[in-house]
This record gives structure tokens, C-alpha cells and sequence, in this order.
């Protein structure tokens, strides 16, 4: 089974303004005011950006790599909410992308969107109840935000070939979500990781069980931490273990830090502590020179019955569009990522592709 995943997708604020449906461009943050002018950042930093643009143009190179390699399942964090509602929840910052312009998520052949993040409800129940809405009528599968806990907190079966991936998301507080997002019986919301965070493992082994099937597999995606640092906090570790080790995860897909973290093999599974974002608006916004977060990965997995290979593909954004990364900046993430998997014992070795590879044994 090959899967493409892709860390926090967010299409809202600049890249919004450049399809052919913007929202109301008025924003709510402290110091930008209008979501053009993000635009007109990225167009100082690297020249002008076409608009409108068709649904297709800002996955550039990536769609000729996905369709050269050929993933089974193609698997996103939306870190946006899809919606026309206009009451934003009173959190600094918040992501919308106008419903008609949701077309950019079936140009890149995605076929589920994780939802348990801090920004899906950026503007309140109505918004998430359009996203879903939205992305439903389009073929879209969700997992970790729903109409009420029951369909927040399922599991997802996408068919794979003869297999299914199942797929769990969840969100931790740390990573920004509020409390009050929490699903109820009858609420809309984020699914939130239990406390203590391994008892999910144990749920999640216990609500498998009855329906997993031979040559089935498991993805459980988690929004956690913050958005810059290397830091692996010693309670993610001990979680992905337990889902590895427990629940017989395959896959467990970190996400939230703007950049990419240190990948672990453990027993056979594949940890992500930190994806990194596949798609920003951040192009020409300062700041945080020591984080490669102009680089973003895309993220090709294999599983087999020998073990689990993922393979790195970097890019970078420019003009609000991924292409390949240039021979400097994909050396750059190669040795950062070198050194952070270091830490947890992992090999990721550079190809002469550009790619980094790093495998089970």
C-alpha cells in the first residue's frame, strides 16, 4: 500500500484571493487587516502570482510526481475551514476558504482530509458544518471533526486495493485547539486526545479489533505541539509507541509545527513527529530563519509485509505554488533531517534525487 501525505494544508487568507472564488478578503488578526495583503508579501519576495488561477496551479510539480508515483490514497491536513460563514471565533487568526473554490482539493486527487486541527473551526459550528458539507459533496472522506462525538472520534476506512487504511485523527490542546471544541453527544466538534494521552491507544485497539481485517492498516493522525522548534516532548514519544506497539498503528502522522521534525521507525512503524506545511500563505513573511520552513515535504509512505519506507520529497513555495526544491535548499532539509532523526535512532539518507529516505530495516 503506498499513501501520499501531506502536512497542514492551508489554502485560506492569500492563497483564497488567488482562486477564482475569494472570500471577503477582511481579517481579524492583530496587525494584517486585509488577506490580499499576503499576497502582495509574496509577490515582493518573488514576483508577480497570476489570478484568478485554475483549481490545479498550486500543487505545480507535485502533481506530476503523484502521478508518476502513483499513491494508492492521498491524505491532507486541512488546516482551513471551507465555509462561507462570517463570524470568526475570537482566536487571533483565522483560516476560511470560499466553498466554490474547493475544486483545489480534488485537483490534487486527494481523497481524505484530516480535521482534527486547531483552524477548521475558526469560525464556529456553522463553519464546520459547511466544511463537511462541502467536502462531503465532493467525494472527500473526513476524519477527526464531525456533527457530533460519535462521527468526530470514528475511524475511517479508505479501500485500498484488495485492503483498507483505517484512519484516526485526533488534536491535542497543546497544538492551540480550544477546549470548548470538544464533541458532545449532540455538538459538533474536534476530536481531543484523552487524558492520559496513551489510554487512545488502548481505545483505539479495542474499537478496531472487531472490524480490521487481514492486510488492513492503520494511520492515526495527531495534531500536537506548536508551530516552530525541534522538541519531541517525551509524552508524544510515549504515545506513538503505545499506538505502534498497541493498537498496531502502521502510520502515526504527526502534524502542527510549520516545518518538518525528526521521523522515528519503530518496530516496524512509521512516526512523523512534525510534517511541516505542504501549503502556506507565510511566502515573503520573516522571522524564523532557523526553521526550514520554506521547504515543505511531500511525504510518499510504503507498506509492506517486509516493513514501512517513506520518502521525502521536498519543495519549496513560490508565487503561492509548489515546485521542486532547488539542489541547495533540498540539501539543507536533507541535513536537518539527518540530524533530528538522528536523535531516534532513524536513518534518513539523501538520494540522488533529491529525495530522503528513511526506512525500517
Amino acid at each position: 500500500m503506498r499513501l501520499f501525505l501531506g502536512g497542514d494544508v492551508m489554502t485560506g487568507r492569500g492563497i483564497d484571493q488567488i482562486l477564482r472564488h475569494p472570500s471577503d478578503p477582511r481579517l481579524y488578526e492583530s496587525w494584517v487587516k486585509q488577506a490580499d495583503d499576503y499576497l502582495r508579501l509574496a509577490e515582493r519576495k518573488s514576483g508577480p502570482i497570476p489570478r484568478p488561477v485554475p483549481d490545479s496551479y498550486v500543487w505545480g510539480d507535485l502533481l506530476d510526481d503523484l502521478a508518476r508515483l502513483a499513491p494508492d490514497l492521498r491524505i491532507v491536513n486541512l488546516e482551513t475551514a471551507v465555509t462561507r460563514a462570517d463570524r470568526p471565533e475570537p482566536k487571533g487568526i483565522n483560516y476560511r476558504m470560499h466553498p466554490a473554490n474547493a475544486g483545489v482539493l480534488t485537483a490534487a486527487g486527494l481523497d481524505a482530509c484530516i480535521l482534527a486541527n486547531n483552524h477548521v473551526m475558526d469560525w464556529g459550528i456553522d463553519g464546520l458544518l459547511e466544511t463537511l458539507e462541502t467536502l462531503h459533496a465532493r467525494g472527500l472522506a473526513t476524519a477527526g471533526a464531525g456533527a457530533d462525538a460519535a462521527r468526530a472520534q470514528a475511524l475511517v476506512p479508505l479501500p485500498a486495493g484488495a485492503a483498507q487504511l483505517w484512519v484516526a485523527a485526533v488534536a491535542a490542546t497543546d497544538s492551540g485547539v480550544p477546549p470548548a471544541w470538544r464533541p458532545g453527544p449532540i455538538r459538533p466538534g474536534v476530536a481531543l486526545l484523552p487524558d492520559p494521552p496513551e489510554s487512545y491507544a488502548e481505545d483505539l485497539r479495542d474499537r478496531l479489533a472487531p472490524m480490521r481485517q487481514a492486510g488492513d492498516r492503520l494511520l492515526v493522525s495527531i495534531h500536537w505541539g506548536g508551530n516552530w522548534g525541534y522538541d519531541v516532548p517525551d509524552w508524544q514519544r510515549r504515545l506513538a509507541h503505545a499506538l505502534i506497539e498497541g493498537a498496531d498503528a502502521d502510520v502515526v502522522f504527526g502534524h502542527s509545527s510549520h516545518h518538518p521534525k525528526a521521523a522515528e521507525v519503530h518496530r516496524g512503524g512509521l512516526i512523523l513527529y512534525g510534517s511541516g506545511d505542504l501549503l502556506n500563505d507565510y511566502e515573503g513573511i520573516g522571522g524564523h530563519a532557523a526553521y526550514p520552513a520554506d521547504t515543505a515535504l511531500g511525504l510518499f509512505v510504503d507498506l509492506s509485509a517486509t516493513g514501512v519506507q517513506c520518502r521525502m520529497r521536498p519543495y519549496q513555495i513560490s508565487r503561492f505554488r509548489l515546485q521542486r526544491a532547488d539542489d541547495e535548499a533540498a540539501a539543507r532539509i536533507a541535513a536537518i533531517m539527518a540530524e533530528q532523526c538522528a536523535r531516534f535512532a532513524t536513518v534518513a539518507a539523501p538520494q540522488d534525487s533529491g529525495d530522503i529516505l528513511v526506512a525500517s530495516d
